[in-house]
């Protein structure tokens, strides 16, 4: 078990306070016999044992309240230790879960899994070290009112079967209701997440009525799973409470008439009864521990879906040969989203590209151009067919190797809150030299010097404080700092001028030790830049060769790259 040390230290705390609890009406009984009852007897007072019994009242409070500040705060400490353990666990497990995955899970129900249900399976360890010490203190007091009176230990202790036979109908009552609440927490967490990722498109489309009536929605059928809970929880709870005091009142009761007729002493009777009462305020704990139970059932449920989840892709441990840039050889790939597997995206996809050269992949939309550069990056692994880095097949490659080997620029951009240096070389150490160096290649260095802290300026969320060309040149930056022997580029420089774009690739075809370079590309000047073009048509290679033989003779080719141009034109021009 984690934690074990810090949660025996909470056990033994509490086990503490327990025995002192029980302690302390073994004083009470003793002080009643001997000090109390004397006094109103003899109208005298014994003042050693008055002082004896104040010492042991003292002492008993003392070693009850170490007992407690232990079990409260070592148990605190076991339960956020355990919760950091476990989003730990499962948040390194989204990352190496593959991006298919991913695509079929939202983010929201992500979010839900790593916070509210991490919290929830550990929610029972808050009151458990105090239920364990509890169990030690029933023991003990058992064992206590035995000696003092055994009758009345038998009328207390038939409170404790009625306390499992309600644990047993909660139990029932709330797992379902538990289930469903933790289900709708995940659909709140994923419409919030939409709403603020796209809100963009929230505020340019007038959307904010409606997304806040969907967020409302949400929020009102979780609200209603919650006071389901609540209700059952607002009979459960009294339940527990009242039959401790129940137990107590028949054992005042009877405790009485067995003292009126002389065969309990008044300490015993005492004794037994206070000791009922602390009891009954203690077993308050396994009201709490058997409240959290079916929270914690259903929560573990959840989180152990994700870190049980055998769908994660597998590395070898081959690396790339030499140094510099590599062949890349793609074989008869073939490739279906999972979703649809009898439907391919791909079929019979082989090219070759040389190292240190520039291959575009050109084609229409839906022909499967970025799944490609998904299959090339290794992001997804095809049905069949191999892609080959250096000779080596990407499947066999160390999880290291292959990203320190191949480099992926996609379309959508993300920049992490964090400066422009952070965001560029991560967790890599690079002087500060080498992040100027690439972004001059990539016509980034002017900007970010004009920047007010230059490579020190904060970007703020996703550098929106950037446009759209500048994020995208960041990004090509990130790519290029770790000198991948490949470059896989998916439309990565869209939102750049034609000019800029052109000093960009020029830059990278001129540099020494250039990497082997995929670009998914659709202007007609840069397509023209690359040594070899492959034209992607229905999921299939249609035609492969220089620009200028496929436009000599593949209709379909030249009508697409000049529609595309026509199209980018019409839009400069606007």
């Amino acid at each position: 078990m984690r934690q074990r040390v810090m949660f025996t230290w909470a056990a033994l705390a509490s086990l503490l306070f327990g025995v002192m609890t029980v302690a302390d009406a073994w004083v009470l009984g003793w002080a009643t016999d001997h000090v109390i009852t004397p006094s109103v007897e003899d109208a005298a007072i014994t003042w050693s044992t008055l002082w004896a019994g104040i010492g042991l009242f003292l002492l008993a409070a003392l070693l009850r309240t170490v007992g407690v500040v232990g079990r409260r705060l070592l148990g605190g400490v076991v339960f956020y230790r355990l919760v950091r353990d476990d989003r730990l666990r499962v948040t390194r497990r989204y990352l190496q879960l593959p991006l298919r995955w991913h695509h079929r899970h939202p983010a929201g129900q992500l979010l839900s899994n790593a916070n509210a249900d991490v919290e929830a399976t550990w929610s029972v360890f808050m009151p458990l070290p105090m239920a364990l010490g509890t169990i030690a203190m029933l023991v003990a007091a058992i064992a206590t009112m035995v000696v003092a009176d055994p009758v009345l230990t038998l009328v207390g202790l038939v409170v404790i079967p009625l306390l499992f036979v309600a644990n047993a109908v909660y139990q029932r009552a709330q797992g379902p209701r538990i289930a469903l609440a933790q289900s709708l927490r995940g659909d709140v967490s994923t419409v919030a997440h939409e709403s603020f990722d796209g809100a963009l498109v929230v505020k340019s489309l007038g959307r904010e009525a409606d997304e806040t009536a969907r967020f409302r929605a949400a929020s009102e059928r979780l609200r209603d799973a919650a006071i389901g809970i609540g209700r059952i929880r607002a009979v459960f709870d009294p339940v527990i409470e009242m039959l401790p005091n129940l137990a107590v009142l028949a054992v005042v009761l009877i405790g009485a008439l067995r003292v009126q007729s002389g065969a309990a002493d008044a300490g015993d009777v005492v004794q037994v009864a206070y000791l009922f009462t602390v009891i009954g305020m203690q077993i308050r704990s396994f009201g709490w521990v058997l409240g959290e139970l079916p929270r914690a059932v259903v929560g573990w449920d959840r989180v152990s879906r994700v870190i049980d989840e055998d769908e994660a892709m597998d590395y070898g441990t081959a690396r790339v040969p030499g140094t510099g840039p590599v062949d890349l050889h793609v074989e008869d790939l073939d490739y279906s989203h999972p979703d649809e597997p009898d439907t391919a995206v791909l079929r019979d996809i082989s090219f070759t590209v040389p190292a240190g050269t520039v291959t575009a992949i050109v084609g229409g939309t839906g022909s499967g151009k970025s799944t490609l550069a998904s299959l090339v990056t290794r992001l997804v692994d095809p049905d069949s067919g191999a892609v080959l880095v250096g000779g080596t097949d990407a499947r066999d490659l160390s999880q290291h190797e292959l990203t320190r080997a191949v480099a992926l620029v996609p379309q959508s951009t993300f920049l992490f809150d964090d400066t422009v240096r952070a965001n560029v070389v991560l967790d890599l150490d690079v002087p500060d030299e080498r992040v100027w160096e690439v972004l001059r290649i990539v016509q980034a260095d002017r900007f970010v010097a004009a920047l007010p802290a230059g490579l020190d300026t904060e970007l703020g969320e996703r550098g929106t404080s950037l446009s759209g060309g500048q994020r995208q040149r960041l990004a090509l930056a990130r790519a290029l700092v770790r000198d991948p022997r490949v470059l896989v580029m998916d439309d990565a420089t869209s939102a750049l001028d034609p000019e800029v774009e052109q000093r960009i690739l020029r830059a990278l075809a001129d540099r020494d030790g250039s990497p082997t370079t995929v670009v998914v590309a659709y202007r007609k000047a840069t397509i023209a830049l690359a040594d070899e073009v492959v034209f992607l048509d229905g999921g299939r290679v249609a035609d492969h060769g220089t620009d200028a033989q496929l436009r000599e003779r593949s209709v379909a080719y030249r009508n697409l790259v000049d529609a595309y141009d026509q199209a980018r034109e019409e839009v400069d021009h606007e």
